[in-house]
């Protein structure tokens, strides 16, 4: 019986330091080669494709394409943070949605989060968007913070819980739906409530 099957044997073409996405931090890195091999009696014999270059964090382990090797720090933090708005903005949006229904005044005032908190002009057309894709969609404003929080730093954590807090107070006093959705979000953010309470009047002192 001749035993005939495929394996990837994976060698290393070069070392180096670049900046980690995973880490956020410039790390030591090696530039490997994957390549499947046609084996005989688990013997690699012949090769059968390419090698396919990757790039391995030596410290997280990730793997990342090649390209990662022309990003710098600055270019990924920019990335990031555009990325970090949209998730706030839309957080935000949700958190004015948990009653079921949106105001004139909650739209004029996300566009107001956006524009004074987070930097963006937001057009009404985008908020009506978001609003769209939330009902359709099913979307929770607490399971949507769990998800995409978990990338978020403590400054943008602050800052997102800010925009959420002026989403909610928009019309005035918040309804007990969304001081009960506020109240968990302290808890998604791993805020103390120290971290809470300053963030809130950090909030109130700039309206």
């Amino acid at each position: 019986m001749i035993l005939i099957g495929t394996m990837n044997l994976t060698r290393t073409r070069d070392r180096g330091n670049c900046f980690c996405p995973q880490c956020g931090v410039p790390q030591t890195y090696r530039l490997r080669a994957r390549r499947p091999w046609l084996t005989l009696y688990l013997i690699p014999t012949i090769p059968i494709g390419n090698p396919e270059l990757f790039v391995q964090c030596d410290q997280c382990k990730q793997t990342w394409d090649p390209s990662v090797l022309e990003m710098d720090q600055a270019t990924h933090e920019a990335a990031a943070q555009e990325k970090f708005i949209d998730e706030a903005i839309r957080a935000a949006v949700l958190v004015a949605l948990v009653d079921g229904i949106i105001s004139q005044l909650e739209i004029e005032t996300l566009q107001d989060i956006a524009a004074g908190l987070l930097g963006r002009e937001v057009e009404r057309d985008e908020i009506g968007r978001l609003c769209s894709i939330a009902g359709q969609n099913k979307i929770e404003a607490c399971n949507y913070v769990l998800t995409v929080s978990k990338r978020w730093n403590q400054p943008q954590r602050v800052q997102a819980l800010q925009a959420m807090f002026l989403a909610a107070t928009a019309e005035g006093k918040p309804s007990d739906v969304k001081i009960k959705t506020l109240a968990k979000m302290q808890k998604l953010l791993d805020l103390t409530d120290r971290e809470y309470e300053q963030a809130i009047e950090a909030t109130l002192r700039e309206v």
